[in-house]
């Protein structure tokens, strides 16, 4: 069977038909995550000699888009791992890859994110140089998959404005406190805020460092994949509507997605977002009163694409949906 194949069957047969009951949780059920192990696709964007599937391109962009339509609460969780795996796959620490790599690719270590330190204008998070490692101090937002996670690949800049990327142990402590974020969607994501308080973190845990000013080239080639988050609660919400022109929409806004250069994300991932506000928009009309009941999917969807309007956007993406939203009839 095909990945898309794979991914169609674990969506409709265990994401899909749990996702109400997952929206009512604290966190994603620990055996969503591990059937997601037990298949391999936490190794998506692994190389194949590590155990991965090499596929976190256009097809593994399909792939997760699948699978947000099934579960986003799932997902969401689960897409915050691949940034760790191509990070570890990428590094030239001695010893990082041959100790990390493999254990991420088969879902025995899962990894978060934590990109405070890529925020514009002063620095949340801060590294700075001490022997043999650096000291994390400030704050990071959105954390996502506390208590799921035992690994968060952490984004710190350092006084010379280098970025200094590291794996740090999702574990709290006294130099690691989390506070627990109450959201309107994906609450099962169990994202907190975390701050960090002179927390030490060993150069042997340092991915990768890169000069802050190289960053936002970087962003804008990897724009495409939170576009899937989008496309795959639009895509749930034609299947539950019936046929109609907002299936060719949703493949126009795939295909802008997956055929666009850095410069035109932006705005597809704008078009991606607003029609998923449309297709829920649409859904909760279709059913009429009973959108508004707890127990039926359209208003999780509506929370959902309310959600992603504004999850992973950037100036220009926030300035293309502010222009489509206004312009809309």
């Amino acid at each position: 069977m095909s990945l898309l194949g794979r991914a169609e069957r674990l969506a409709e047969e265990l994401l899909f038909p749990a996702a109400l009951a997952v929206d009512g949780a604290e966190r994603v059920p620990a055996g969503h995550l591990d059937r997601l192990a037990a298949e391999g696709w936490y190794g998506l964007a692994g190389p194949v000699e590590a155990g991965g599937l090499d596929a976190y391109a256009t097809e593994g962009a399909r792939v997760a888009e699948v699978l947000a339509g099934g579960c986003l609460a799932t997902t969401f969780v689960w897409m915050q791992h691949h940034g760790a795996v191509s990070a570890v796959a990428g590094s030239t620490t001695p010893g990082l890859r041959e100790a990390w790599l493999g254990p991420l690719c088969r879902g025995e270590r899962r990894a978060g994110t934590a990109l405070a330190g890529l925020l514009p204008g002063p620095p949340r998070l801060r590294a700075t140089p001490v022997d043999g490692g650096y000291r994390l101090d400030g704050d990071a937002p959105w954390v996502t998959g506390w208590g799921m996670v035992d690994t968060l690949h952490v984004a710190a800049r350092t006084p010379d404005d280098t970025v200094v990327w590291a794996l740090v142990d999702a574990v709290a402590g006294p130099t690691l406190a989390v506070e627990p974020l109450r959201m309107v969607a994906v609450q099962a994501s169990a994202t907190v805020h975390a701050r960090f308080a002179g927390h030490v973190v060993p150069a042997e845990r340092v991915t990768q460092t890169l000069p802050f000013a190289e960053w936002p080239a970087r962003d804008a080639a990897a724009l495409r994949t939170n576009g899937s988050l989008a496309l795959g609660v639009a895509g749930r919400c034609c299947r539950l509507i019936g046929p109609s022109r907002l299936d060719g929409e949703l493949d126009a806004c795939r295909a802008a997605l997956d055929a666009g250069p850095p410069r035109a994300l932006p705005p597809a991932r704008a078009a991606a977002a607003e029609l998923a506000v449309r297709a829920a928009n649409t859904l909760v009309v279709a059913y009429g009163s009973r959108s508004v009941l707890r127990d039926q999917h359209p208003q999780r969807l509506a929370r959902e694409a309310l959600f992603l309007l504004v999850f992973g956007s950037r100036p220009a993406i926030r300035d293309a949906l502010l222009t489509r939203l206004r312009a809309t009839p």
